[in-house]
């Protein structure tokens, strides 16, 4: 059995985690987000902000995380995988910060591709700034573009998620599970 590779992604506020949650408590596998893993590892060695301080440095950190957690999934003997944001988020985000990255970071997005990604999209009824979500509405817009743009130049078919509620937005992805 080949297992489905699921990306969720979208920029932030869009609802993408409490999905994930939920998808996990109706008993499917998700893998989660690595950028956690890496701030934390970050400030570990004393660097609070990796993004601000060094953002290559921290995309390479994420990249090597994604790129790891995709090979780690061979062991995974399931149906479908949910991941938590995809390779080309990485690319995507450094795209839409107009920061410029080394070829690698392209060839590993394109040497380890996922079979369906599906896009949320930015949602003003619940968006909201705190610490660890600084970005305006606005730029949470223009992060959902440049995500969408990076899917596309890595040609995969973007799925926009309806808004709604976490149960119909969940339904919308299973029903358009190809």
């Amino acid at each position: 059995m080949k297992t489905k590779r699921i990306v969720i992604t979208g920029g932030p506020g869009t609802g993408k985690t409490t999905l994930i949650k939920r998808l996990e408590e109706r008993g499917f596998t998700c893998l989660h987000e690595v950028s956690r893993e890496v701030t934390k590892k970050a400030q570990q060695e004393g660097i609070e902000q990796l993004f601000l301080t060094d953002p290559l440095l921290f995309s390479e950190r994420l990249l090597q995380g994604r790129l790891q957690q995709f090979q780690e999934a061979n062991n995974f003997k399931k149906e479908q995988l949910f991941y938590d944001r995809g390779l080309p988020d990485v690319t995507a985000y450094m795209d839409y910060a107009s920061q410029s990255y080394p070829e690698h970071f392209t060839k590993v997005c394109t040497e380890n591709r996922y079979d369906l990604v599906f896009l949320l999209p930015p949602w003003k009824k619940i968006y909201k700034q705190d610490n660890e979500r600084y970005e305006s509405f606005s730029e949470a817009e223009k992060i959902h573009d440049a995500l969408l743009d990076g899917y596309k130049a890595y040609n995969y078919d973007v799925q926009l998620v309806p808004t709604g509620s976490v149960e119909k937005r969940i339904t919308f992805i299973l029903e358009n599970l190809k």
